[in-house]
Order: structure tokens, then sequence, then C-alpha cells
């Protein structure tokens, strides 16, 4: 086998159809968008447009809730911690925060913080400061000599909006006293 011999498959790669291009190609002259009409001008997007008859997104019930006030919380089980602590990727003298887990590479995301779960076994005394722990795992972590701080994550949209507020305060000080 050489470089010059490798081919991709037979109609692995296909030129796309060019149209408008003459009668001969049979794609000429109206380019296969029929005459007149919406279609067959420039700028049309009607994804779900069934012709007045009700599309069929819309002829689907609605299901489920997308809560906008719920957390977003990164969730860990005890168990998984245990086997960071044996590889040897987390410092069990060290107080584990998101920041000491996130480089572990044991969470991911989690805007609102950490939230340590109960599933598995932990055998490593450790302290934590997270956003949330369920009884199972604070009773774990406390069963082998650990501790837990819960803190309060303050979400980036409520700093924002809190900071408006301030803003918004000064302000209406500032004119009072003018």
């Amino acid at each position: 086998m050489k470089l010059n011999d490798l081919r991709d498959n037979p109609g692995a790669r296909k030129s796309r159809v060019r149209v408008g291009r003459g009668i001969g190609s049979g794609l000429g002259k109206t380019a296969g968008r029929g005459q007149k009409g919406q279609t067959s001008r420039s700028g049309v997007s009607i994804n779900g447009f069934e012709g007045g008859q009700m599309p069929l997104h819309m002829r689907l019930p609605k299901r489920g809730f997308n809560n906008p006030f719920a957390k977003d919380y990164a969730e860990l089980n005890i168990g998984a911690i245990q086997k960071a602590v044996d590889a040897k990727k987390l410092d069990a003298k060290a107080t584990l925060d998101q920041a000491a887990l996130r480089e572990a590479g044991l969470v991911r995301g989690g805007k609102d913080g950490v939230r340590i779960l109960g599933k598995g076994e932990l055998k490593t005394k450790l302290s934590f400061r997270v956003a949330g722990v369920s009884a199972g795992a604070r009773e774990a972590i406390e069963k082998a000599g650990g501790s837990v701080e819960v803190i309060e994550v303050v979400a980036a949209a409520d700093k924002a909006k809190a900071k408006h507020r301030k803003g918004a305060r000064s302000q209406a000080k500032a004119k009072a006293e003018a």
C-alpha cells in the first residue's frame, strides 16, 4: 500500500448539485423549485408549516415543566471521593471545596456549587466546604471522623441583580441629596 493508492470508497464524496445551469442538466430554469409561489422565491423559512393544517408540534400535548428557579448542583458520591483519595488525586488533609474537586476531575459544571451524595463508602477523614450534602453523606463523613461545612453559593444572576439594586439605591440617594 502506497500513499498515492489511498482513495475514498466509491460514492463517499458526492459533489453538490449545481442547479439553474441549463436545460440539459435536468435542474435548469426553475432549478427544481417549481413555478411561482412562496417557496419558489428566496428567503423562505417555513419549517413545520403544513399548509394551514395544524402543525405536528402544535397537535402534540405539552409535557413537563422547566423550573426557572431550580438549582444546578454538580452531584458527587462519597464512593467516588474515596476512590480519588486512594488514587492520590485528592489531598486528604486539605479542605475539599468545589475548586479542589474540579481540579481532581471529579465534578464538572454545577453553577450553584457541589452537592455530596451518600452512595458508596468513605474510610478517610475528610473536611468539606460544599453547597449541599445529603443526610446519608453527612452521616458517613462524620462517622469517618470528617466534617462538613455547608456554604451559601450565590448564583451569578443573583449577584448581578444585587449589584443593579445597589446602584439604583445609590442613585436615588444622590438624587434625594441634590
